[in-house]
């Protein structure tokens, strides 16, 4: 059957309310036609007379009798303005100039051809018409055949739906060229068959009060909670927290118990698209070699986009309330920064899976707050004791007069280690006791906000209905293969058409993904050695612009020689980090392509998994270089380490390379925050709405007209695809691990973040409510593989973090030079007890310096920064026994820290529960409830059954003369299925 455009198609009728719980419910078969039904038990506001019942039907009356249109006719509705649009796919056609089959609808109506005639010459300057190009009109004539197919799939599919109950509209005429749409409504039939057959949860008539906890902890979340109510969102104002409505799995046979009274609003929107979006999934076009679900026919380009519809305007006068509107005004617009997200807005909008993250990333935002307070205090600590720092002050001191020897070959020179006054002051800001309490502090904060967090999503479960939602739900999801993976089994039946046994399922095996495993494996090894090929690279450059620099002639170059080389080679790394993510994300998304993953979970899993591990050794190699290896593999002077040929390995300040560790993470996590979460997010999409205006000859005024007289459909097609929440995840996750794994050598860490994710949030809402199309609704219970990364990235943490105050601060030689060296017990002395001797004249050939007289005197001894005997002992430059003091020490800190932190988290981790109290409480009294209005629903039912045994029974006394025996009553049972 041909499909014509902006036509209506009609399905089977809607449940009748008076008659749905008499009638015994149908059960769907996929092979079970539906019939359409006549028009005029349809109940739809046409003026025409339909004789035909399987023929498509032309609606005219688009405007009301005064001429006025429809007060729906832009909105999410059909062309009735009355049946809302559940589901949207679009589709190419040929090029407005070209012969397009016209609907009945407007051969029909004179009115409505001249009505958009005079909108056509109105806009007639539109970049919406496109030129003529010879090269395009030649390449047409080839694509015919192809349009052809693509038209006869579309129709098919199209007839698939009409069987399943759905009504179907199509619009062609559009003002975007080139693209048809398909518009979907599902009626109340189709709904109530496809929520059963999906066990949706629907809230029932039955309410009951929600008790809240009488523990401490719940109080005390309570007390928060009334002081806080400024900060909430004005949403649900008119339902009160303490009712909460029964949940029951819908089902037809039990509509009584649900509150039906308004059909309109029993399944919102969110859930209306996710049934259309499940009966899409299930539809099969068979015409083909093989058979075609609606994925396989949107990766084929039979449809070009599939997409649910937003609810309504966002601004304008016109704009009627609705949610998402209130979306923008309580959640996207960066004057509620202050306020809490509504998150059960957002569920009910988005869906459980989006409402998760934002929860998720409320919850981390809110953690933040005291990390930053504590790191803050933790910094503060050391400004305030950085002028009573006993080993500043000895560097800063000039009358220790230590020379130190050079720290390149020949062009350097000896110099004092008085210049080194500054670093050392800086590097106690970061370097100080507090900062071993703030490691543990934020080991055990990872582990509270892991714990809050699963509380919280708990406590989400239970609001939402999602305590039941368990792995069969889960299995359905999985039933949905992927389009690649349809298309690579079509081609292996086709090449074992002959081998493969009759009956045997064809499916792609671990040998048949080998290749693209080997592939994996190779490019994943290959970007890593990149990665660290890069990093090395810009160790070269800090090698050869120190030397370039200290032989410079502008006094300005040398003034400052190592803030300038740290500051460059981290913007440096900053920049190739921020390339490379793009990069890496491309190829981790082909070579997951490459795999052929059966679903879509698969697929989203193996892709996390590879562009995680490639971003993470991406933004975090060069800071493990700096806190572990740098200045670890120096050598001493007369034998110093070279690399590629005559660059000597670089050495880390006096004061260690702790300094150099926090430049390099303070420019990266603010860069990356800056530049690819916030500039990216903001700059690119206003760039291309600024390239759109630059090419369309509207102006202002004209193109505020032209989207005044939009559809919602064509609106929605012009907003970005939603591509999933993987890299809003994938953000995040970097970040917290640039929070945890180094905080030792970064305080103020946790306060950039929590900045950072005050505008993120806002970023991201404005995103999803204005520039992205509306994405499906999808369950989840939690946020899947993210959180077991994040558990990761805490216990790692512990680890990191005890690495790096053992090895990369001098925390540990400070302690074990006051307790074992110190003559007096104090850190007088210090200084120069981590100095070595070294004799000029040990220098191996050309590598000592150009200008040894730079400070105006003759050098004999300079010292450099190690624990080695001097020159005048029997084991000349050889590690002394303070080296291997120091390192045991070292280790047993690294032992002694990582199992007493742990310790102190699965302590708290088994302390808190996790479920709260009153959750597990109320949803054993759901269960109770829900017991005990079956029971009274059975019990009514046997009384009902009763009733109606003894008024079969009971005869009148001229009837018992005259009248035969009565039957038996029916059954129970019979009576039911009546």
């Amino acid at each position: 059957m041909a499909i014509k455009q902006l036509l209506v198609f009609v399905a089977s009728p809607p449940l009748d309310s008076g008659s749905s719980q008499q009638e015994e419910p149908s059960i769907m078969r996929r092979t079970e036609n539906y019939l359409p039904v006549p028009g005029e038990e349809k109940n739809l506001d046409v003026d025409y007379v339909n004789t035909k019942p399987n023929e498509s039907i032309p609606l005219k009356n688009l405007y009301s009798d005064d001429g006025s249109p429809l007060s729906h006719r832009l909105g999410p509705y059909f062309s009735d303005g009355r049946r809302r649009v559940d589901y949207v796919l679009a589709y190419q056609i040929q090029k407005p100039g070209s012969i397009r089959r016209q609907s009945s609808r407007f051969g029909d109506s004179n009115f409505i051809r001249r009505l958009r005639r005079s909108m056509s010459m109105r806009s007639s300057r539109a970049p919406l018409q496109p030129k003529e190009d010879p090269e395009i009109a030649a390449q047409e004539q080839r694509t015919d055949y192809h349009e052809d197919d693509k038209r006869f799939r579309r129709e098919e599919f199209e007839e698939n739906l009409l069987e399943t109950g759905l009504e179907l509209e199509k619009d062609e005429k559009c003002k975007i060229p080139g693209i048809g749409f398909l518009k979907i409504h599902a009626p109340w039939n189709v709904l109530c068959r496809e929520a059963e057959f999906m066990k949706l949860k629907m809230p029932t008539k039955k309410v009951y009060e929600v008790k809240q906890g009488s523990n401490v902890v719940e109080k005390i979340r309570l007390f928060i909670h009334k002081v806080t109510a400024p900060l909430h969102p004005k949403v649900d104002a008119n339902r009160p927290d303490s009712v909460k409505s029964l949940s029951h799995p819908f089902s037809r046979e039990k509509q009584h118990l649900f509150d039906l009274s308004d059909r309109d609003k029993f399944f919102d929107s969110k859930t209306r698209s996710s049934i259309v979006y499940e009966v899409l999934k299930r539809t099969r076009c068979t015409r083909a070699k093989y058979s075609m679900g609606i994925t396989s026919l949107l990766a084929n380009g039979v449809y070009t986009s599939a997409y649910p519809l937003h609810d309504g305007e966002i601004e304008g006068v016109n704009a009627e309330p609705n949610d998402r509107k209130l979306l923008y005004e309580e959640w996207a617009s960066y004057s509620v920064f202050y306020k809490y997200q509504p998150i059960g807005l957002i569920r009910k909008y988005f869906g459980e899976k989006v409402g998760l993250y934002f929860a998720w990333l409320g919850v981390y935002t809110q953690m933040l707050i005291p990390a930053a307070i504590v790191g803050v205090i933790v910094f503060l600590y050391g400004c305030a004791t950085v002028d009573d720092n006993i080993p500043s002050m000895e560097i800063c001191d000039a009358r220790n007069n230590i020379t130190m020897c050079p720290l390149c070959d020949r062009a350097c020179s000896y110099w004092k280690l008085v210049t080194a006054c500054g670093t050392a002051r800086a590097s106690h800001l970061f370097d100080n006791p507090a900062t071993v309490f703030f490691s543990i502090f934020m080991a055990l904060w990872a582990v509270l906000f892991m714990e809050h967090w699963k509380r919280r999503q708990m406590r989400l479960n239970y609001i939402w209905d999602l305590t039941g939602f368990g792995e069969e739900e889960e299995e359905d999801l999985k039933d949905h293969n992927r389009a690649e993976y349809e298309f690579h089994v079509m081609k292996k039946t086709m090449r074992q058409e002959h081998s493969t046994p009759k009956g045997e399922k064809v499916k792609l095996t671990c040998t048949d993904r080998l290749p693209a495993y080997l592939t994996t494996v190779v490019i994943m090894g290959f970007m890593i050695t990149v990665t660290f090929a890069i990093v090395f690279g810009v160790i070269l450059y800090r090698i050869s612009i120190k030397a370039a620099l200290h032989i410079s002639n502008y006094p300005a170059a040398r003034s400052n020689i190592r803030a300038t080389v740290k500051t460059t080679a981290a913007i440096i790394n900053l920049i190739v980090i921020i390339i490379l993510d793009e990069i890496y994300a491309a190829i981790a998304r082909w070579l997951t392509t490459l795999e052929v993953p059966k679903t879509d979970q698969s697929f989203e899993q193996r892709l996390i998994f590879k562009t995680f591990i490639l971003k993470f050794v991406n933004a975090f190699t060069p800071i493990v270089y700096l806190a572990f290896f740098r200045g670890r593999l120096v050598g001493r002077p007369g034998n110093y380490l070279y690399v590629v040929g005559s660059y000597r390995m670089e050495e880390c300040a006096h004061a260690g390379c702790l300094m150099e560790l926090c430049i390099q993470l303070c420019i990266t996590m603010l860069g990356k925050q800056l530049i690819q979460n916030n500039l990216f997010e903001i700059g690119i999409p206003k760039l291309k709405k600024l390239l759109r205006k630059r090419k369309s000859e509207l102006d202002s005024k004209q193109e505020e007209e032209l989207s005044n007289t939009m559809y919602r459909h064509e609106k929605d097609h012009i907003l970005g695809p939603f591509v999933g929440l993987s890299p809003e995840y994938m953000e995040m996750i970097i970040q917290f691990g640039m929070v945890t794994l180094f905080v030792a050598s970064f305080p103020l860490a946790p306060l950039f973040a929590l900045l950072n994710n005050i505008i993120e949030i806002r970023l991201d809402a404005k995103k999803f409510v204005m520039e992205l199309r509306r994405p499906i609704a999808c369950k989840a219970k939690d946020i899947g593989i993210w959180y077991n990364l994040l558990r990761g990235l805490s216990k790692v943490a512990v680890i990191v973090n005890a690495f790096v105050i053992s090895f990369t601060s001098d925390f540990i030689p400070r302690l074990v030079y006051q307790y074992m060296y110190s003559p007096d017990g104090t850190m007088h002395g210090f200084i120069n007890h981590t100095l070595s001797y070294f004799n000029v004249t040990d220098f191996q050939e050309g590598t000592d310096p150009i200008q040894p007289m730079h400070l105006g005197y003759k050098v004999d001894i300079c010292r450099y920064k190690d624990y080695r005997e001097p020159p005048w002992s029997s084991t000349p430059y050889e590690l002394s026994k303070e080296f291997w003091a120091i390192l045991a020490a070292r280790l047993a800190f690294v032992i002694v820290f990582q199992n007493v932190v742990m310790l102190m988290s699965d302590f708290v981790d088994w302390l808190i529960p996790d479920i709260p109290k009153d959750i597990s409480l109320q949803i054993h009294k759901e269960k109770i409830l829900m017991v005990e209005l079956f029971m009274k629903e059975e019990q009514g039912k046997r009384l009902a059954a009763r009733d109606n045994h003894n008024q079969d029974n009971y005869t009148s006394p001229s009837s018992t003369n005259h009248s035969p025996p009565q039957p038996r009553s029916r059954t129970v049972s019979q009576a039911n299925c009546c």
